[in-house]
């Protein structure tokens, strides 16, 4: 694996966003892994790994996480700017097709990428996203990112923190726990930590002012044409089975895998769970 920089445009110049890249650069089959409102590409270590055999592996951290750069204007961190960012990053390095994986967040911009004329993505995976979010799902996120706290004095609490707040991504082995921490704190004191993303990021959500609605992408979701596979998490309070079902209504080739022991959203981490990836994949 080796962490990579592109530059992207932004209202007021531009940014550098980070990528984790793994596999063969001459390799013309192209993976596009991408993460969640709060994590980094890094999530995605374990399946990238495997799926390098078969692919070249691209794990961007969005703007504002990881080790990209953060935003000056906490306003620009929206979608079209992240669907901006990774259509810079495959036409900087030539990328014409791709296949595309994305949790939550990370999904949305494969969705809105997908369902642009002359799309370059081939497949899509959406790990527990679709083309409905709930008010009341939002509302969780929001408390979330209100709550959490700034500073953690040891990666022992930071740990007790993460394995906390992300325990509906499954039932995940001590060493896969300690290897998500790591992967999210970044040293703040000498001692201390704090997350790996701009905190700006619940300003671009206008969580103070502005009331929360349903978010409605079925128009989106009505011109994507390509292969999609949606992983569930049985547990999940943000994709529900009436979404699928109208979602595969709409496309009725999608195919649908439920994650028993998992929420929102599965972690990704478990070789189960990289294998029905794979097998979807080169099938």
């Amino acid at each position: 694996m080796q962490t990579q920089f592109v530059t992207c445009p932004h209202p007021q110049g531009t940014h550098r966003m980070a990528y984790h890249e793994w596999g063969d650069t001459q390799n013309p089959k192209v993976l596009v892994c991408v993460h969640g409102l709060t994590r980094n590409g890094r999530d995605f270590d374990e399946i990238a790994e495997k799926l390098s055999v078969h692919y070249r592996v691209l794990c961007p951290d969005v703007v504002g996480r990881g080790d990209s750069e953060w935003l000056t204007q906490p306003e620009h961190y929206t979608y079209p700017q992240y669907v901006m960012d990774m259509l810079c990053l495959l036409q900087t390095l030539e990328i014409k097709q791709v296949d595309w994986l994305g949790t939550s967040m990370g999904g949305l911009i494969g969705m809105f990428i997908a369902s642009l004329p002359n799309s370059p993505i081939q497949h899509l995976i959406l790990n527990d996203i679709g083309a409905f979010i709930s008010k009341s799902a939002l509302e969780r996120i929001i408390q979330y990112l209100k709550i959490r706290p700034a500073h953690f004095d040891t990666l022992e609490a930071f740990e007790t923190y993460i394995r906390t707040v992300h325990a509906p991504f499954g039932q995940l082995t001590d060493a896969q726990w300690r290897k998500l921490t790591l992967n999210s704190a970044c040293p703040d004191t000498p001692s201390g930590y704090q997350f790996k993303y701009d905190v700006a990021i619940a300003k671009a959500l206008q969580i103070m002012d502005k009331p929360v609605e349903d978010v409605d992408l079925w128009a989106y979701w009505q011109t994507v044409i390509c292969p999609v596979l949606i992983i569930h998490g049985c547990h999940s309070d943000l994709l529900f089975t009436d979404t699928i079902m109208k979602m595969q209504e709409i496309h009725p080739q999608t195919k649908v895998v439920t994650i028993a022991d998992a929420g929102h959203a599965p972690a990704l981490m478990i070789d189960e769970q990289i294998m029905l990836i794979q097998n979807w994949l080169l099938a």
